[in-house]
């Protein structure tokens, strides 16, 4: 924020803390007004995630419910009944959580993320390559994927999505960033 990435809006942390806490209270306008400054600032080219690539990622290899297992369990992630001390109150330190199998933390629960994707109601048409669809419907609705500390565990899903318009704050909305690499 300090170096000039937020375009002068400071999100509230809610007064839960930043640190470790991820970034909540931001649209998918300020993610992409975020990651167009880190992208600038660091010559390298960072950007949201599509939506396959974060149920991908969310996966890490497994065909279940959620990447470590059927059933939601106690603390494994941070929901409306998940088992944890954050649970339904506030966002939960980056990390309270084991890793998936990729390493990646916090890929359900939490804070919803924002993607790349335009909303549809279906998948029909949707890229095979796994890139963002942005053609077709509704692009000022944004898929959002992940669940969050507000929302029962069949949110939590990793195919579970969702949508809200661009320009929407709410304390439960984050996202994260990729870097492309060259080939």
């Amino acid at each position: 924020m300090d170096g000039g990435g937020c375009n002068d809006y400071m999100p509230s942390d809610e007064g839960w803390g930043r640190g470790r806490r991820p970034v909540i209270n931001v649209s998918w306008d300020d993610a992409k007004a975020y990651v167009a400054w880190l992208s600038k600032k660091t010559g390298k080219s960072y950007r949201l995630l599509s939506g396959s690539e974060y149920e991908y990622a969310t996966r890490a290899g497994t065909q279940t419910t959620y990447p470590w297992g059927n059933a939601v369990g106690r603390n494994n992630a941070n929901c409306h009944a998940c088992g944890s001390q954050w649970d339904a109150r506030e966002t939960a330190p980056v990390g309270s959580f084991a890793a998936n199998r990729f390493g990646l933390y916090d890929m359900l629960g939490n804070v919803r993320e924002w993607t790349e994707d335009c909303y549809h109601d279906n998948y029909s048409g949707a890229p095979a390559d796994g890139s963002a669809w942005i053609e077709g419907a509704n692009c000022y609705n944004r898929v959002v994927r992940g669940g969050s500390f507000l929302l029962a565990p069949a949110f939590l899903r990793s195919a579970s999505r969702y949508w809200f318009t661009a320009d929407y704050r709410l304390r439960y909305l984050g996202f994260r960033v990729a870097r492309t690499l060259a080939p």
